[in-house]
C-alpha cells in the first residue's frame, strides 16, 4: 500500500460508520483525540529509533504515518495539501528556509 492509497482509504472512511472502521471511530472522536493518538505513536517511533530496533521502528513509523494522516484528515488537511507545501519548500535550501523564520 502506498501513502496515497492510505490517504485515500482514510478519506473514504471519514463518512463511514464508526462501528465499522477504526479510522472512522477515531475520526468520530474529533481532532483532539486524533492528535493525541498521533502523539502517542510518534513517541513510540522515537523510542524505537533510540533503541535501534529496525523492525520495530519500521512498524512504529508506519503507525505514526497513519495517525499523522488521520489527524490531518480530522482538520481537512489532505495529503495533496501536504505535498503542495513540500513542493514550495524545494525552491530553497532547508538552511535558508530556517533562517527566514
Amino acid at each position: 500500500m502506498s501513502i496515497h492509497d492510505l490517504a485515500a482509504t482514510i478519506a473514504a472512511r471519514k463518512s463511514a460508520d464508526p462501528g465499522s472502521s477504526w479510522t472512522a471511530k477515531l475520526l468520530s472522536k474529533g481532532p483532539e483525540k486524533c492528535a493525541e493518538k498521533f502523539g502517542e505513536e510518534a513517541v513510540e517511533a522515537i523510542i524505537e529509533a533510540v533503541k535501534g530496533d529496525r523492525a520495530k521502528l519500521t512498524s512504529e513509523a508506519a503507525d505514526a504515518l497513519y495517525h499523522l494522516l488521520v489527524m490531518c484528515a480530522a482538520r481537512d488537511v489532505t495529503l495533496a495539501d501536504i505535498e503542495a507545501e513540500l513542493t514550495t519548500r524545494t525552491s530553497q535550501s532547508g538552511l535558508s528556509e530556517k533562517a527566514a523564520r
